[in-house]
Formats: structure tokens, sequence, C-alpha cells
């Protein structure tokens, strides 16, 4: 078993996988134990299934018509684990890419063509190609050598994840933007608010999220400013508290709603980021994860 893992969202529907270091590959599960319950990933995502005792009855009927066509995926070396809701891993039945779609055919429905289309093709975006560029971050050392709580360490984070899909990777916005009816700083200001922003104290927790909050404001890039700053706001963490977020902890929904309050009151997004506190901060999958829910945040409802 290795610890690289990664989650995948499809209409805000876990599709998890773990990497496979002798066969090196991605496996996604295709049934995962939980507490209480057996779910299966695949099968819940096409077919947008919440109740997971109806998504394990759909897979066995499932995986019996498919051994009686003569298709049967469960081998020893079909097995890796998986962690469950209670922290705990188990062994869990996975796919390879080409079973994936084998599975999909076989489901009698039309969603699943709207899936394998998904699946196909979501790494091959500007969020996947940006999304493998973060992965390695973790790794590559880049963010130890930042000075934690600039623009320019901010900077540099976007210019890692967005070097050559967005010609504007890593420099500042010269137009002003808005979102969702938030009009973000006008062009004109951001240097100088950015300026202001890097001089703001981030010794504290409570300094520390401040100091995200207007950042966020800011919004100093054209595109990519969540993705980043969120980095950005974990190198802080760890540079003065010794202490990361894990996003996995924070529903989407939530985050987003508390972000657009913290425009005029940062209380939701503390409560949120101080419930999700860790001080894992070298863990390699609380940072995947982290990753992960990072960018199924900016996915599009």
């Amino acid at each position: 078993m290795t610890s690289k893992k990664s989650i995948r969202f499809y209409n805000d529907r876990e599709v998890r996988a773990v990497w496979d270091e002798e066969h090196c590959k991605w496996w996604l599960a295709r049934q995962a134990r939980q507490p209480k319950h057996s779910a299966t990933d695949i099968v819940r995502a096409i077919n947008d299934e919440e109740d997971y005792t109806k998504a394990g009855n759909y897979w066995r009927w499932l995986k019996r018509k498919l051994k009686a066509n003569g298709i049967q995926f469960v081998s020893g070396t079909h097995k890796l684990k998986i962690t469950a809701e209670d922290g705990k891993n188990y062994t869990s039945d996975i796919l390879d890419a080409e079973e994936v779609n084998i599975v999909a055919k076989n489901i009698p429905n039309n969603r699943a063509a709207a899936f394998l289309d998904w699946f196909t093709y979501s790494d091959n975006t500007i969020d996947g190609q940006s999304k493998k560029k973060a992965y390695s971050l973790f790794e590559c050392g880049i963010l130890d050598e930042m000075k934690p709580g600039t623009v320019k360490a901010l900077q540099q984070i976007h210019a890692y994840l967005f070097g050559g899909l967005y010609d504007f990777a890593g420099q500042i916005r010269t137009k002003t933007i808005w979102k969702d009816g938030t009009l973000f700083c006008r062009a004109e200001y951001l240097a100088e608010n950015l300026k202001t922003i890097e001089a703001m104290p981030d010794s504290t927790f409570d300094e520390i999220v401040d100091k995200y909050a207007e950042m966020n404001v800011a919004h100093p890039f054209m595109e990519g400013n969540g993705r980043s700053t969120r980095i950005w706001l974990d190198l802080l963490f760890k540079k003065r508290l010794t202490m990361c977020v894990d996003w996995s902890k924070i529903d989407k929904k939530d985050y987003l709603q508390a972000m657009k309050r913290s425009v005029t009151n940062p209380a939701a997004i503390k409560a949120l980021l101080r419930g999700a506190l860790t001080d894992r901060i070298a863990d390699r999958e609380i940072f995947m994860k982290g990753i992960d829910y990072s960018y199924y945040y900016e996915q599009e409802e």
C-alpha cells in the first residue's frame, strides 16, 4: 500500500483513488468499507445515489451480471486500502481506468455517458493540469523557500500552479473583476492595497485569517485566486503556528458562504478554519487531500 491518494468529485460525489507503486497506476475505489455501511464510489457517482445500502446492493447485482458475461475484476492485486470515515484504512475493491469504463458502460442509464465524459477529460482541463502541479508542491521544496505572508510568495505559488496554462500566471491583474455580485479591489488601487495587506501582522491565528480574508477581497489574479491563496494560507499556518488546515473537514457550501461573509465579517471563516486545524504539517495525505478539496471548492455547481 502507498500513501499517495487522491479524491476527485463528480456532482459532489467523492471518487477516491490510490496509487499502486507495484503496477504504476491509479486505482479508483469500487467498494470502500465505511462504518455501518458499504459504499461504491463509481456507482454512487453515476447513479447520484445518496443511500450507501442501495449503492452496495446495486454494485453486487452489477458484479454478478458482469461475472455472468465473463467480466470479473476482483483479485488479490485489485485490493488496496482506502481511508474510511472513521479514519481507519480498510482493504477495498478498486478499479483502474479501463475497468471504470467497462463498469460505466454496463450501467443501463443515460447518466453513465456524462460520467465517462468527465472521467476521460477532466484531467486534461486547466484545472486538471494545474492540480497535478499542485500535488508536486509537497515534494519539490519550493514552499520551504518562500517567505510566508508576502505577495511575492503568493505570486510564486500562482506561477507554479498555472505556468504554461495561463499567460498571466504569477502576474498581478491590471483589470477590475467581480464574481457573483462581489466586486474585488479595483485594479487602479490593487498595488497599494497589496502592500497594505503584506504589512498586516500574521503572528496569531486571528491575524493570519484576517490577512487571508483581506487577500481574498483583493483577488490579485485574473483566475486561480482561491486555489493559490489557500496554499498561501496553509504556508502561513505552518510557519507561524506549526499547524495546517485539514480542508476535508470543511464543507464546500459552508466554506463558500463563510468566504462571502468574510468581506465584512471573518467570524464564520475563522470558526471553520479553527475547527479544521491539525498539527500534521508533514503528512503527505493531509496535503494531498487539501489540494483535492481546494480544487473541488472551485468547481461550478
